[in-house]
């Protein structure tokens, strides 16, 4: 019976640990590791971003969809969420809000790389 009650913990514990993780995973891509959205599509973050702070909306958001993030979702290691302006929350990584690219079709498409001297990928340590 402990052991049925251990495991049943632990699958409690997991399921909450996994529940930030379910919107970012890291890949390994050309021998780099990156992060990704669940789908496999590649985060970037923007330089005219500040910590805590995205400065990406209207047609910027529409090219750089942010990586959406529910209103309960917790700090997670390096991971934290960002409420923008319009009320919507999402993810930043290192405090950095982060997005992916309308022009990457594909999972492990990295088009956005280097955008307008302003865009980077989000590289996983």
């Amino acid at each position: 019976m402990k052991a049925i009650a251990l495991g049943f913990a632990a699958l409690l514990l997991g399921t909450a640990a996994s529940h930030a993780a379910e919107a970012w995973k890291e890949a390994q891509v050309g021998g780099t590791k990156i992060y990704t959205d669940a789908k496999g599509m590649t985060l970037y973050t923007f330089d005219k971003d500040e910590k805590g702070q995205s400065n990406c909306y209207d047609k910027c958001a529409a090219n750089w969809p942010p990586l959406k993030a529910k209103a309960s979702a917790k700090t997670e290691g390096e991971w934290s969420v960002v409420k923008r302006k319009d009320g919507t929350h999402m993810w930043a990584y290192d405090g950095k809000p982060v997005y992916t690219f309308v022009k990457d079709k594909k999972a492990g498409d990295m088009t956005g790389e280097g955008v307008a001297g302003a865009w980077h990928v989000v590289k996983a340590d």
